[in-house]
């Protein structure tokens, strides 16, 4: 049997680490992590191993050369472009005349590859895939297999919406020659998101081996440091290098050619390269120290990884870091947890490094600094910008000017030169101060921005899709949810969040810092565009019925909640002749910081107005004009999963037919008795118009809704304004509504549950429902009998479980929250 081994990987996630070499390079205990890989492949009788080379090939060539002195034959294979996992597999095909294994250079794993290839031949297999349980599934794919090792169900890296277990796909391949012909040549193909589902589809058995083990991807800093922590506590198997010296409270491996004083105190595990001198009366605890380093007198190290040739002078104190090549520590450094140091940096006397700090290559840092920020950007790591289409950070810390505008570089960077982006801005004078440093990015990279400063971002992004010289569009907003924070938005031209792939390229960008940079006068230009407002309210009066809304007066009150819709809304209602009372209608950030109490008074003062005043109607818009909510006649707000349900009646009732697209955790309860409406449910993400234009109307239970006659994107504006059109066209009051609505329970709850444990959750709650109708489709949904069901979707940045249930009654609603309440508690215990 050959080996191939993935060595080609940019290592975008883990810089600072990969400034100067390749991810499968980066030391373990004072090796390459590939080399520990050749190692195990070797003691499993594989000689012949086949590389696959990408970024920064020369690095990985000039160390292990042919392999022999390695005990092995090694074959370089480099491809001429990305084309992916199994793309780049099948570049290798000619060196691949039988059964061969597939390792990634770049993890760290005790796991006997024996007995994977045992495996692969009693099953006679033609692809097994080597599978284990981990607490965090979302980097992986993740795997369901039956009784007998087949696999049944196959997810590469899912949200945690959409995981469905804890065991997954650790890279770790056994292939028959015969399955390269399924790759197809010089196009970008992916094992998990192409090949695997192509198997399946064309019926050739998959096979799964679930091993126990140590395993563990290095994708990021913090894994990178998790492993050492691993490996010093003895939680992997792995022999260490150099002499054996047994001490009262450790053990220390040391070359022979080190130097290392008498009275050095070593606890724990300390490995020692070559070279290394040790002063008297140093302190090391669980520590790897890389050849040709000099730690001073007086010195004390703990938890921490140093490469080659770092210098560490006397008093000085380094906890849980990662110092890399070519480290100057003058006297008395003292560096906290947390901190990572990439190469070649010199750090005077007396410097203090606090939690958390990353610092790139090449820096100086003078005496008596106290460092408490990041020496590039931000002040937090992150080992990604974008999460669901937007970036999020706390203002003017974590999102500050410097982080603003190369955030700007890297997206005008993918954009092609020349082209024209709309940027627009919330009420906030954060959001003010970040536009304009956001600005500078793009029209550095020669990118045209059209300033559309005070802005909501719906009628940005309505203009935005109806404007064919525009490619992108950014909206800065003060977040909803919690007002310490900015959030980035990002569109495609179609005024559509962007998709995950062009996210993940506007990273790599940012982190490899690798912006265009255009000559002079090729820097984009800034251009004013006045009449976006005004096409906006013309698009709504040219849409809606404005004949029916003035023959019924409707009489509405609505709290435009101090945001930026104040100087839009007011209008719309006169143009459209509804009768009108219109509360906090112009911008105040005071109010809009204490959010909460905001919306409760809105609440509480729209409800008293409706029903003292014998109104028809009363609404919240919330600050940026996308969330809505809804206040019947009688000044009750009604629930958002009940006012969907309000719209679908209301649709019900015309002559021609809807289509609707909802979460799958929307209320199903009355989709019979809705005969003119069709309903598609389904998971919200990556959306393109072509699939949007389907449908009528898009909506959550979040109070977003998207009539595409005349957006595809939330609008609370219109739809308010389209509620009051099918209440007048159907002459019907929305308490008439709600009373012909069937009574039921629907609930939308948390649980608590650690980060680690939710994978764990995702499987044992769909080996609970084998014996019952169950979907994977966003998350785990259970349905108990035809009309009460659970769906389970872990959070995505809390440590919680979402729990949504439908019951037929309160009381059996109730049951089902008890009884699976005690099972999840009783499965994060077990």
């Amino acid at each position: 049997m050959k080996a191939v081994l993935m060595a080609g990987g940019f290592g975008t996630r883990i810089q600072p680490l990969t400034n100067s070499v390749p991810k499968p390079m980066l030391p373990i205990v004072n090796r390459p992590m590939m080399e520990h890989i050749i190692y195990k492949l070797k003691s499993a009788g594989i000689n012949d191993i086949i590389v696959l080379l990408y970024f920064k090939p020369e690095v990985i060539k000039d160390y292990f050369k042919d392999g022999s002195d390695f005990g092995v034959n090694i074959t370089y294979v480099l491809p001429d472009d990305d084309y992916g996992t199994a793309g780049a597999v099948k570049c290798a095909q000619k060196y691949l005349d039988e059964p061969f294994i597939i390792a990634s250079g770049d993890l760290v794993t005790d796991f006997d590859f024996a007995e994977i290839i045992k495996f692969h031949e009693k099953k006679k297999s033609k692809l097994t895939i080597t599978l284990t349980s981990v607490e965090d599934p979302l980097q992986f794919g993740v795997v369901i297999t039956d009784a007998k090792d087949k696999i049944q169900k196959f997810l590469e890296k899912p949200s945690w919406g959409e995981v469905f277990s804890d065991t997954i796909n650790t890279g770790l391949y056994i292939l028959e020659p015969e399955i390269l012909n399924y790759i197809p040549e010089d196009e970008n193909f992916d094992f998990g998101k192409d090949l695997f589902p192509l198997l399946m589809q064309k019926e050739v058995g998959l096979w799964g081996y679930t091993i126990k083990g140590y395993w563990r991807d290095v994708g990021n800093p913090q894994s990178y440091r998790d492993v050492y922590s691993d490996i010093l506590e003895s939680k992997v198997k792995m022999n260490f290098s150099g002499d054996k010296k047994e001490f009262e409270q450790g053990i220390l491996y040391s070359h022979k050619s080190s130097d290392i004083a008498k009275n050095v105190k070593i606890k724990g595990n300390v490995v020692v390269g070559k070279n290394v001198k040790i002063a008297e009366d140093c302190e090391l605890e669980n520590v790897v120290i890389g050849d040709d380093s000099i730690i001073e007198s007086k010195v004390k190290i703990a938890n921490s990884v140093l490469w080659s040739r770092v210098l560490i002078e006397t008093k000085s104190v380094i906890k849980n870091a990662v110092i890399c090549n070519d480290n100057k520590l003058l006297r008395k450094t003292k560096v906290k947890s947390g901190v990572i140091m990439a190469e070649n940096c010199q750090i005077d006397r007396n410097v203090t490094f606090e939690k958390d700090v990353m610092v790139w290559p090449d820096k100086v840092v003078n005496e008596n600094s106290i460092v408490s920020n990041n020496i590039v950007w931000g002040n937090k790591y992150k080992n990604s910008i974008f999460e669901n289409g937007r970036v999020i950070g706390r203002t003017n810390i974590e999102l500050s000017c410097e982080m603003a505008t190369k955030l700007a570089e890297s997206i005008g960077t993918m954009l092609p030169s020349g082209g024209t982006v709309y940027v627009s801005r919330d009420y906030h004078k954060s959001s003010r101060m970040l536009k304009r440093a956001f600005l500078s990015g793009l029209l550095s990279t020669g990118i045209n921005v059209i300033d559309l400063e005070l802005l909501p971002s719906n009628v940005m992004r309505f203009n935005l899709a109806k404007d064919v010289n525009a490619i992108a569009g950014i909206h800065i907003r003060q977040s909803v949810k919690d007002q310490i924070n900015t959030e980035i938005l990002v569109f495609n031209h179609e005024g559509l969040d962007v998709d995950t792939n062009t996210s993940k390229n506007i990273e790599r960008v940012f982190f490899r810092e690798s912006f265009r940079r255009v000559n002079h006068h090729e820097i984009g230009e800034i251009i004013e565009l006045k009449t976006l407002k005004e096409n906006y309210k013309n698009s709504i009066g040219e849409l809606l019925n404005r004949h029916a809304l003035k023959q019924k007066e409707l009489r509405v009150a609505t709290d435009l909640m101090f945001g930026s819709t104040s100087d839009i809304y007011p209008d719309l209602l006169n143009e459209l002749h509804v009768d009108n009372i219109v509360l906090n209608a112009y911008l105040d950030d005071k109010k809009l910081s204490k959010l909460p109490s905001t919306i409760q008074n809105s609440r509480d003062n729209i409800s008293a107005i409706v029903k003292n005043l014998n109104l028809d109607m009363g609404f919240l818009i919330y600050p940026n004009g996308q969330k809505l909510e809804a206040i019947c006649e009688n000044g009750v707000v009604i629930e958002n999963y009940k006012f969907i349900l309000v719209i679908l009646y209301l649709l019900n009732l015309q002559d021609k037919k809807s289509k609707v697209f909802l979460p799958v955790w929307t209320p199903d309860f009355m989709d019979r008795e809705f005969k003119n409406v069709e309903i598609s449910r389904g998971k919200f993400k990556n959306f393109k118009e072509k699939e949007l234009k389907e449908f009528d109307l898009i909506a959550t239970t979040n109070g977003n809704y998207a009539f595409t006659e005349f957006s595809y994107n939330a609008d609370a504006l219109y739809c308010s304004f389209k509620t009051l059109e099918l209440m007048a066209v159907n002459d019907i009051k929305i308490h008439n509504v709600l009373a012909e609505l069937k009574e039921f329970f629907f609930l939308e709850t948390t649980i608590e549950c650690p980060s680690n444990k939710k994978g764990k959750m995702m499987r044992k709650f769909l080996e609970d429902s084998k014996d019952k109708e169950a979907s994977h489709t966003d998350g785990i949904k259970i349905w108990i009998n035809k009309t009460d069901w659970i769906l389970m979707i872990p959070a995505q940045h809390s440590e919680t479980l979402d729990l949504i249930i439908q019951a037929k009654s309160r009381k059996k609603g109730e049951e089902i929250l008890k009884e699976y309440q005690n099972k999840i508690n009783r499965w994060i215990a077990e």
